[in-house]
């Protein structure tokens, strides 16, 4: 028997709720907030840091995390990543820059919001089809 509209909607209303309760008992979650966003249209994600004491720029940030998903704090809205796929997007889509601002300088890349959604929907893209295949055959041989 083929599923209704119905079913399916339910299915997949009942897997988003069990994912948005994944995502919010993280053990690990950086949050960031970048207070000019709005102002610039990226998101700031810090790399490296200007150390007064060395005198050297050493890692930080992304590229010393423990956390297993990132945060941004946009205003009224949240977007959670998983870490592994931040350093995916930055890597294949953000532009290097150099944070002068004393005393603490850094160093990093700049994303839009819309360009790591775009990346996270293309990303997930493969994988949704996979499954949709997997479900396509599994249901229908």
């Amino acid at each position: 028997m083929k599923d209704s509209n119905w079913d399916l909607d339910l299915r997949a209303g009942l897997a988003g709720e069990s994912k948005i309760a994944d995502l919010l008992s993280l053990d690990t979650l950086e949050v960031k907030t970048d207070r000019r966003w709005h102002e610039t249209g990226n998101i700031y994600i810090e790399t490296e840091c200007w150390i007064q004491a060395s005198q050297s720029w050493e890692p930080s940030g992304l590229r010393t995390t423990k956390a297993t998903h990132w945060a941004y704090v946009l205003e009224d809205c949240v977007i959670i990543v998983p870490t592994y796929r931040l350093k995916e997007a930055i890597w294949e889509n953000a532009r290097p820059i150099t944070c002068d601002i004393p005393p603490n300088p850094s160093r990093g890349y700049l994303i839009t919001p819309a360009g790591l959604l775009e990346y996270a929907r293309q990303a997930h893209n493969f994988e949704v089809a996979e499954q949709h295949n997997n479900f396509l055959n599994e249901t229908y041989g």
